[in-house]
């Protein structure tokens, strides 16, 4: 089904939007997983794959609309050099890839794409009610708890000494 050229383009600039994410979270879970904070590592290896299904979904939908996937094209990564910064860093992109998805949302209406802003309305949930939330509530754990006992939380169980 040849689709409006408006659409594929703004789903090419959220797959951009996805792949540099899934890019971030990529570097930010080996970062965890090398301090030791298994936790973290275990979330935010979460949040790449859910990343990638974005994108998957994304692909599939641009495939459907006779366009071509850009999967080359990837924005500035913002990786964090300590624990609050990664999680600033994700929490501002994934507040930004809302509005970018609330303005395509707007795009598909006035193009009358019912079916992909049906798909864009699944991701803008899923971006709002998982990612950004469980990122707001760990900067507000860092805030209430303090950094120390907040990566004391992040770094899980500790292996037992053998006896």
């Amino acid at each position: 089904m040849q689709g409006s050229q408006k659409v594929i383009s703004i789903l090419n600039k959220l797959l951009t939007g996805e792949l540099t994410a899934a890019d971030q979270y990529f570097v930010h879970a080996r970062m965890l997983e090398n301090w030791g904070f298994k936790v973290l590592h275990a979330r935010i290896e979460h949040e790449r794959h859910d990343e990638l299904e974005h994108a998957g979904l994304l692909i599939n939908r641009i495939l459907f609309l006779e366009g071509t996937p850009d999967v080359a094209s990837r924005s500035a990564l913002r990786i964090g050099a300590d624990v609050p910064k990664m999680l600033a860093n994700d929490l501002a992109y994934e507040l930004e890839v809302v509005e970018e998805l609330k303005s395509a949302i707007a795009v598909c209406e006035s193009e009358r794409d019912y079916d992909t802003r049906r798909i864009l309305v699944h991701l803008l949930e899923e971006t709002e009610q998982d990612h950004v939330r469980w990122l707001e509530v760990q900067v507000g754990l860092i805030e209430k708890l303090g950094l120390k006992n907040y990566l004391q939380s992040a770094a899980g169980e500790l292996a037992s000494s053998a006896s």
